[in-house]
């Protein structure tokens, strides 16, 4: 018999296998999974969790689809991580330091505890990227934030209420419509989308089978 590990899912102990990540012990415990659940390789961030250990008053976090079980872990879920986006059009704001002292002023009051960055399911260097956003440098803003996955788990952990997310978001929408250079390939082929060019091959495509699709998407010619 493979090895087991004690975990408490909602209050409720259960007995798993020990290689299982925290959602796979779920679904092994019985849970049906149908929200929070969206890749289940740790890129979309939709699975974080909090968790503590038996006899550890520390509260950790992490993303359930990418995390192995141990022994007497305490599991709880929320139905959402506190990020809170600030209602803005993209064609209505510029890339002033301004615009972040209106849409997100808790950003000033970050005091550089770097519980984000410590926290970050991505490994980024979270409090870096708040540093940019402060300063209006909203090209290495979005550069350092790159890979957030939007899980939250940073917000979760700061004394501030920063929406480190959101703030990243905001600063890679704005050096995306402002601040890099424009892309003449992306413009031709959405003016061909537009106009209907690829309109007969996307019916061609919603007729097929399931496995047909499937062997396309496998054989597919990757551009390098």
């Amino acid at each position: 018999m493979e090895k087991t590990v004690n975990v408490y899912l909602m209050g409720k102990k259960y007995e798993v296998p020990s290689n299982l990540t925290v959602m796979g012990a779920m679904e092994y415990s019985g849970y049906q999974i149908v929200r929070g659940c969206g890749c289940r390789c740790g890129f979309c961030g939709a699975c974080a969790v909090i968790y503590r250990i038996k006899g550890d008053n520390e509260l950790k976090t992490c993303l359930a689809c990418q995390t192995q079980v141990l022994d007497n872990m305490y599991i709880a879920t929320l139905p959402f991580f506190p990020l809170e986006k600030k209602p803005y059009e993209i064609a209505n704001v510029k890339p002033t330091e301004q615009i972040m002292m209106q849409l997100y002023p808790e950003i000033y009051a970050c005091i550089g505890c770097n519980a984000c960055t410590k926290s970050c399911t991505q490994g980024l260097n979270v409090m870096q990227y708040i540093a940019y956003a402060q300063r209006g440098e909203y090209e290495k803003c979005a550069e350092e934030s790159f890979d957030c996955v939007m899980c939250g788990v940073c917000s979760s952990r700061c004394p501030a209420g920063i929406s480190h997310p959101q703030v990243g978001l905001l600063a890679r929408r704005l050096t995306g419509k402002y601040i890099s250079p424009e892309s003449q390939h992306l413009i031709e082929r959405v003016a061909a989308i537009e106009q209907g060019d690829f309109k007969a091959i996307i019916e061609e495509l919603m007729q097929k089978p399931i496995e047909e699709l499937k062997e396309l998407y496998n054989t597919r010619v990757i551009e390098k």
